[in-house]
């Protein structure tokens, strides 16, 4: 019975001890990155317009002013939700722009001495 417990540690311990580093990521990888969320801010700039619209079409018109002060906050709250996507998206796409050319010009900097 000790045995198997030992074979157990065994393993265990030795593959605790390799330790793997996490790939390194690449210049295609910034690239798609920043591809796929300039195209998601694209998409939701294209939401945020239309829910603008939306708000601005169908406006509320309730008697009650705690009603119309709900109703208020919820549409600002929606469109600034769509804005605050946009806007995320957005500033993810270029700093992974910026990335994905930093590591253009740093792998072209390397001198193969």
């Amino acid at each position: 019975m000790t045995d198997s417990k030992d074979e157990i540690l065994d393993v265990a311990e030795a593959k605790s001890s390799e330790v793997t580093s996490p790939p390194k990521k690449g210049p295609i990888s910034f690239f798609s990155g920043a591809v796929t969320s300039g195209l998601l801010a694209w998409l939701c700039l294209g939401l945020s317009r239309q829910t603008v619209v939306y708000f601005t079409i169908h406006s509320p018109s309730y008697t009650s002013p705690i009603a119309q002060s709900v109703a208020s906050g919820f549409k600002t709250l929606v469109i600034g939700m769509c804005f605050l996507a946009t806007f995320t998206f957005s500033f993810i796409g270029l700093g992974l722009a910026l990335v994905f050319i930093r590591s253009l010009i740093d792998g072209m900097s390397i001198d193969p001495d």
